[in-house]
C-alpha cells in the first residue's frame, strides 16, 4: 500500500481563477530586449576604424604621405569602406533604439550566441 501524500489546504493555495476566457494581458506583452552590447562593441570598433583608414587613404591619395607609400593607396580606401559601412549602419541602429525612434529596436542588431 501507498502511504498517502500530504495535500495542502484549498484555502492555503495562492490562485484565482482567471476571466476573460482564461487570457491575460500578460501572455501578450513582450519582454524588453536586451542591449547587445558585445554587438555595440564591436559596430563602435569597425566604424572607427573604417573612419581611420578612409582618412588615411585621403591623405595617401592626396599625396600627403611620401610617393613610396602610393601603391597602398587604393587598398587602405577599400578596406576602410567594407569596414566603416556595417559600423556605421549599425551604430545607427544602435543610436536610433537608445533614443526610442519609432521603428528601431536593439533586436534589429544581431547578438553573438555564446
Amino acid at each position: 500500500m501507498m502511504p498517502k501524500k500530504d495535500a495542502a489546504e484549498p484555502s492555503s493555495l495562492k490562485y484565482k481563477r482567471q476571466s476573460d476566457e482564461g487570457f491575460s494581458e500578460l501572455q501578450f506583452r513582450q519582454p524588453p530586449p536586451k542591449t547587445p552590447v558585445r554587438a555595440i562593441v564591436l559596430a563602435v570598433t569597425l566604424f572607427c576604424l573604417g573612419t581611420t583608414l578612409i582618412i588615411v587613404g585621403s591623405l595617401l591619395l592626396a599625396g600627403y604621405f611620401d610617393k613610396r607609400y602610393a601603391d597602398r593607396t587604393w587598398p587602405v580606401l577599400i578596406l576602410g569602406v567594407v569596414l566603416f559601412i556595417p559600423g556605421f549602419y549599425h551604430v545607427r541602429i544602435a543610436y536610433y533604439a537608445y533614443k526610442g525612434y519609432r521603428g528601431f529596436s536593439y533586436e534589429d542588431i544581431p547578438e553573438f550566441d555564446d
